[in-house]
């Protein structure tokens, strides 16, 4: 489909894979950096590398998880270089009772899950969003992540544990 875009037309390309991809590709580095200006960064590096990539696709290409593995990659590397420190729990932290719903409104909750979410280890937050907010299936994240089925699962789990313990934490915290 793209590929086939791609050889006739770049900027025509370009612009629809800009125009069906912008808005996950940022909320994704924003789901792994926790800050916007550093999403924009790393989305804009994730189109740049598709963009001179372009000629490797083909009509058949399904695009998606390819633009998912880039921006992880992008992602790391921004973290990296920007030397963002993050958080994680003590081994002995051990998660706590569910949030009370009828305390914090929605904005609220999501607004500390977003924070909870910057706090996890990378391979930890990166699975969880790959696989529990973009909904991509085990396979795909674990190719993403170039790891396997059976990590990402193992990530996924603790990265849920550290999460509602880290999100109990900041709510204790805020009240």
């Amino acid at each position: 489909m793209f590929g086939a875009v791609a050889q006739t037309d770049d900027d025509a390309w370009f612009e629809q894979l800009m125009r069906e991809h912008e808005r996950p590709v940022l909320r994704t580095s924003l789901r792994l950096l926790g800050r916007l200006e550093d999403a924009q960064d790393a989305a804009q590096e994730v189109f740049l590398k598709l963009y001179r990539n372009r000629g490797k696709f083909t009509a058949e290409s399904d695009i998606r998880p390819w633009l998912y593995r880039v921006t992880v990659n992008v992602c790391r590397d921004l973290a990296r270089k920007r030397r963002r420190p993050v958080a994680e729990l003590d081994e002995n932290d051990a998660p706590v009772d569910e949030l009370r719903e009828e305390r914090i409104d929605l904005e609220q909750r999501r607004a500390l899950v977003a924070e909870a979410l910057a706090l996890l280890p990378a391979q930890e937050r990166e699975a969880i969003v790959l696989r529990e907010i973009e909904d991509l299936d085990t396979a795909e994240v674990a190719a993403i992540l170039g790891s396997t089925p059976g990590t990402v699962r193992s990530q996924i789990s603790k990265g849920r544990a550290r999460l509602q313990a880290i999100v109990t934490r900041l709510a204790r915290g805020k009240s």
